[in-house]
């Protein structure tokens, strides 16, 4: 851990990892993890480090308006809101970043306390990062490959 880290003097105690909630900002999250869990132990170990879970998606029908985080939640809210239409029915706005947010839906879904949704990271969450991260960038071919293999059919491409 830093040397100069004194957690007696820490002016803050939510340190907020916040990422786009794709396969880039996945990445970019494990590489922060990563860097915590190497030389900020004792952020994670006091329970200090937090992961801002942006929504993937915005539904809209009418005067109606839902946020999903997941492909699965989309689906299902669609399904809900669309009713015999379907997707035809429901505007759908996929987030390729934060930066597509106006400065009003990002406050509201990841910066607001009263409404954001927030994962503390564990040790094991941040140990689990850690050997992901080196497992991919290692030397080692076969792991790599093994997980590709493994987790190919969880990628989606964005274009």
């Amino acid at each position: 851990d830093v040397k100069g880290l004194n957690m007696e003097k820490l002016r803050y105690h939510k340190v907020i990892i916040m990422t786009d909630a794709d396969v880039d900002g996945s990445h970019i999250r494990t590489l922060i993890l990563t860097f915590f869990f190497r030389y900020m132990k004792a952020l994670i170990e006091h329970g200090y480090l937090y992961i801002a879970l942006p929504p993937l998606y915005l539904l809209k029908k009418g005067n109606q308006e839902k946020y999903c985080w997941t492909e699965d939640e989309r689906e299902r809210l669609v399904k809900e809101l669309g009713g015999e239409g379907g997707e035809s029915k429901v505007g759908i706005q996929r987030y390729k970043g934060l930066g597509e947010m106006n400065p009003e839906q990002l406050w509201e879904t990841t910066m607001n306390p009263e409404s954001r949704t927030l994962k503390q990271v564990t040790i094991d969450s941040a140990a689990e990062a850690d050997h992901l991260f080196s497992m991919l960038m290692g030397d080692e071919v076969a792991p790599r490959r093994d997980f590709i293999e493994a987790n190919a059919k969880y990628a989606r491409i964005d274009i």
